[in-house]
């Protein structure tokens, strides 16, 4: 069992920046891909960064592209999503997540290989 706890999310005027951060706690081997999604009021959950315990490629939502960084402290069981240049359209629920699997390419945002997720952190960018 993984328990995934977000923090930082929080208001920001557009062109702001924020730095959302999860800590895994339990069995971290099952964490071995670890991504955020975010939910949008009123819109389905959608992928916007991933990344794997073993390093690599991280993979990056078009949305997020240029934007956001995510990364990982192996060491502290935590994964980080850097959000710069925000903008109202980023405003959503932002979930954590984690799967025993590897991502990549073709699934890096496919909910089902995550079998944990974390309860969410809400971030509002203002115009």
């Amino acid at each position: 069992q993984v328990q995934l706890v977000e923090s930082g999310g929080g208001s920001v005027q557009a062109g702001g920046s924020l730095r959302l951060s999860c800590v895994a706690l339990g069995d971290i081997v099952s964490s071995n891909c670890m991504g955020w999604f975010r939910q949008a009021a009123g819109k389905e959950r959608e992928g916007v960064a991933s990344i794997n315990r073993g390093g690599g490629p991280t993979y990056y939502a078009d949305s997020a592209k240029g934007r956001f960084t995510i990364s990982r402290d192996n060491a502290e069981n935590t994964v980080y999503l850097q959000m710069n240049s925000l903008n109202p359209e980023d405003t959503a629920v932002y979930y954590c997540a984690a799967g025993i699997f590897r991502c990549g390419k073709g699934n890096a945002f496919a909910p089902a290989i995550y079998g944990y997720w974390g309860q969410g952190t809400q971030v509002t960018v203002s115009s």
